[in-house]
C-alpha cells in the first residue's frame, strides 16, 4: 500500500509553495488584528469554517465524520494544532516576524525526518544534500537578523514550541490523508481545534470581541482556506520531505514583509541564507524527486 501517487499531479509542487506564500503573510495579520493573540487563531479558525464547508461542497469533497480517522484528526486538531496556534499567535507579537516564521517552521525539519523514517531507509546523497542546505539556511537567517536576543527571547521560545506543535499536527495530517480527502480532513481537524482555543483565550482574559473584522477575515480565507488547504492536499500528495522544506520558504517571505512593513532588518546574510533553502528545493526536485514510498491516498 502506498502512502503517495507515484507521479504527483504537475501541479502539486506549485500548490505547496503557493500555500506557503499565503500562510507566510499570516504573522502580519496577527500584528493588524485587534484582539488577543489566542483570540485571533480562534476567529482564523471560526471564520474559516463555513468556507472550507462551501469549498468542500462545491469540490464534491463531502464533509463527513470517519471512524477509522477520528482518533488521529482529534489529535491533530484539537491538541496538536490548537496549541500551534495558540503559541505562535503569542510569540508572533514578541518578536520578528521572520523570527517567528523561521521557528514557527521547525516543525518541518521533524516532518522532513519523520518521511525519511517512513521510507525505512537513509536518504539519498541529493536528499542529503537538500537537508543540510536547508539547515545551513535556517542556521544563516538565525544567526543574523533572526539572531536570539534578550529583546525577543520569550516570542522566539514561543514560537520554536509552536513550531514543535506543528511537527505533530504534520504527521497526524499525513496519517489521516491516507484514508481522507483533504477538503474534510482540514474542515474536521479546524473543527476540532476551535473549543480549545477559545478555551484557552477566555483563561488568559483577552480581548476577544473585535472592532475591526477586515485583518481576521482576510487572514481566516489566506490561511486557512487557501493556504493550509493546499498544504493539507500538498501532504497527501508530495513526499513528507518535499513538503518539509517546502516550508521553509515561509521565513523568507515573512522576513521581506517585516523589512517592507516595519524595517525589520533585512541584511545579505539573510537572503544568502534564503537562497541556500531556495537551493534545497530545487535539489530535492530533481529525478529522484524526494523520498516515494509506495499507495495514492485520496486527493
Amino acid at each position: 500500500m502506498t502512502r503517495h501517487a507515484a507521479h504527483p499531479h504537475p501541479l502539486a509542487f506549485p500548490a505547496l509553495l503557493l500555500g506557503n506564500v499565503a500562510l507566510a503573510f499570516g504573522p502580519w495579520l496577527v500584528r493588524l488584528s485587534d484582539v488577543g493573540p489566542v483570540a485571533v487563531g480562534f476567529w482564523r479558525l471560526a471564520l474559516a469554517v463555513p468556507f472550507l464547508w462551501l469549498v468542500a461542497r462545491m469540490t464534491g469533497q463531502a464533509p463527513h465524520w470517519p471512524r477509522r480517522s477520528l482518533v488521529l484528526i482529534v489529535a491533530a486538531g484539537a491538541f496538536f494544532y490548537a496549541l500551534d496556534l495558540a503559541a505562535w499567535n503569542a510569540g508572533i507579537r514578541l518578536t520578528k516576524l521572520g523570527n517567528s516564521t523561521l521557528f514557527g517552521n521547525s516543525g518541518s525539519f521533524v516532518f522532513a525526518i519523520y518521511g525519511l523514517f517512513l521510507a525505512h531507509r537513509a536518504p539519498s546523497l541529493k536528499q542529503g544534500m537538500a537537508l543540510l542546505l536547508a539547515l545551513a539556511g535556517a542556521a544563516i537567517l538565525m544567526s543574523s537578523s533572526y539572531e536570539l536576543s534578550s529583546t525577543n527571547f520569550a516570542g522566539d521560545l514561543l514560537t520554536l514550541l509552536a513550531g514543535l506543535f506543528y511537527g505533530g499536527y504534520l504527521i497526524f495530517v499525513e496519517r489521516a490523508r491516507m484514508s481522507l480527502k483533504p477538503l474534510p480532513l482540514l474542515l474536521l481537524s479546524t473543527i476540532f481545534s476551535i473549543p480549545l482555543l477559545l478555551a484557552i483565550s477566555l483563561a488568559l482574559g483577552e480581548k476577544l470581541w473585535p472592532h475591526d473584522w477586515t485583518p481576521l477575515l482576510i487572514f481566516a480565507l489566506s490561511s486557512q482556506v487557501l493556504g493550509q488547504g493546499l498544504l493539507v492536499y500538498s501532504i497527501g500528495t508530495l513526499p513528507p520531505l518535499v513538503v518539509g522544506l517546502g516550508l521553509l520558504t515561509q521565513p523568507a517571505i515573512a522576513a521581506a514583509i517585516g523589512w517592507f512593513v516595519y524595517r525589520e532588518t533585512l541584511s545579505g546574510t539573510d537572503m544568502l541564507g534564503a537562497v541556500a533553502i531556495a537551493a534545497a528545493l530545487v535539489l530535492v526536485r530533481l529525478p529522484e524527486r524526494g523520498l516515494r514510498t509506495s499507495t495514492e491516498p485520496p486527493s
